[in-house]
């Protein structure tokens, strides 16, 4: 008995013109009217990959890091770690539990589940609000 190969296609499509994304954006009618103006449409099988960083900047979740108080235990991972103290705090409010410290990093279990690195507090191109700005996750990406 032959069996042929089933064939599977992978097609990558970025969508053009995307904004930087502000608080209060509405993603959902943003990536239609650009899917729209580019000439892309949806199939019922095809797949939309959003980021967490575009849900977490539409839902405001900024924390300016000169807002946040560190506890003691925030300052003696701080230490250990050679991060900010205050990072670290936001890490540990995000977070049930630390899995490991390596270095920089704290591997924890993020309280939506998953286990990473740093509670996937983002510290990079969050915006033009200075070098104390991040961003959490989604508050609930499943509901995003």
């Amino acid at each position: 008995m032959s069996v042929e190969p089933l064939l599977h296609q992978l097609t990558l499509i970025a969508l053009p013109g995307i904004p930087h994304i502000q608080p209060g954006d509405d993603l959902a009618r943003l990536i239609v009217a650009k899917a729209t103006s580019a000439g892309i449409t949806f199939d019922a099988r095809d797949i939309l990959v959003i980021t967490s960083k575009l849900v977490s900047k539409a839902e405001g979740r900024y924390v300016d890091l000169a807002t946040v108080t560190p506890s003691a235990r925030a300052g003696k991972i701080a230490e250990e770690t050679g991060k900010d103290p205050r990072l670290v705090e936001l890490i540990l409010r995000e977070s049930t539990g630390i899995s490991r410290l390596r270095g920089a990093v704290l591997i924890v279990r993020h309280h939506l589940g998953f286990t990473l690195a740093n509670a996937g507090i983002d510290h990079s191109n969050v915006g033009h609000g200075g070098e104390d700005l991040v961003l959490l996750l989604p508050e609930d990406p499943d509901a995003s």
